[in-house]
């Protein structure tokens, strides 16, 4: 019985390992497949049906696609920046100086996990239009430069750190900063490139909040744009919306394909489980 079972448990999971695979695949499958092909093979499928870059080239061409990505590369950029720094120097401070409420700012920060960022986008827009900002790349980054994921993440690695080494560096001269550039920065580098993929990844794929506060082509990122292009009063056919899509959201998969080893072995050595 418990050898039946045991393999009836492990048919179970491969199957719905399959299942989910197969709905995560099938649509990619599709997009991969009506981008490449004319778009009378939109419906159809043929081995032998004949392959095709119009799709990306009038893809390119009825939107201000360049524009969109040099807007979200732009912005990634100024989010990721302002995280890094925030980020390091706050970590630095909860994993390694004693001071009164340590403990509570540091719970704080990890509150702000809890918090929706749908609930604050009345707030932010309200504090945006104040600084005059509305419309503008700086006003999609703003509300995302101190991120409470951040600051867990690289104090979860910097306490993994010996202490040993930073009094080594305390010894030979080093200042505080010193020590964190000389020592600790270095010694992340894994959990930065981790942290750099989720924040772009998630940044580059934000919808809502861009939509919001931005009102003309010279701020729109590749999202907004994407949704505007792909509307359904635009008349565009969908093998170059596929197109469209594909060339929004590559970079992001080459990236994660390129670093994924190093991805996942950040997360570990962090010590979520």
């Amino acid at each position: 019985m418990t050898g039946a079972g045991f393999s009836f448990d492990r048919v179970l999971n491969t199957f719905a390992a399959w299942a989910l695979a197969l709905l995560w695949v099938l649509p990619l499958a599709y997009a991969i497949w009506t981008a490449f092909h004319p778009a009378a093979y939109e419906a159809r499928f043929e081995l032998l049906a004949p392959l095709t870059l119009d799709n990306f080239v009038k893809a390119w061409d009825a939107a201000p696609f360049a524009r969109y990505f040099l807007n979200t590369f732009l912005l990634v950029s100024m989010i990721l920046a302002g995280q890094f720094f925030l980020g390091t120097l706050a970590a630095f401070a909860f994993a390694r100086f004693q001071f009164p409420g340590r403990n509570i700012l540091f719970t704080l920060v990890l509150l702000q996990l809890l918090v929706m960022p749908d609930i604050l986008m009345v707030e932010n827009y309200q504090t945006m239009r104040m600084l005059n900002l509305v419309d503008t790349i700086p006003a999609i980054a703003l509300p995302y430069i101190a991120s409470g994921f951040g600051i867990f993440l690289l104090r979860q690695t910097f306490m993994t750190i010996p202490k040993e080494l930073d009094e080594a560096a305390r010894i030979e001269g080093a200042s505080v900063l010193g020590v964190l550039w000389r020592v600790y920065i270095p010694l992340a580098k894994p959990t930065y490139l981790a942290y750099g993929l989720v924040s772009v990844s998630h940044h580059w794929n934000n919808f809502l909040w861009p939509l919001i506060v931005t009102n003309s082509v010279d701020t729109r990122p590749v999202t907004v744009g994407l949704s505007i292009f792909s509307a359904i009063d635009s008349g565009v056919e969908w093998s170059v919306i596929n197109a469209a899509t594909l060339m929004t959201s590559g970079p992001l998969l080459i990236a994660f394909l390129l670093f994924q080893r190093q991805f996942v072995q950040s997360f570990m050595r962090a010590g979520i489980k």
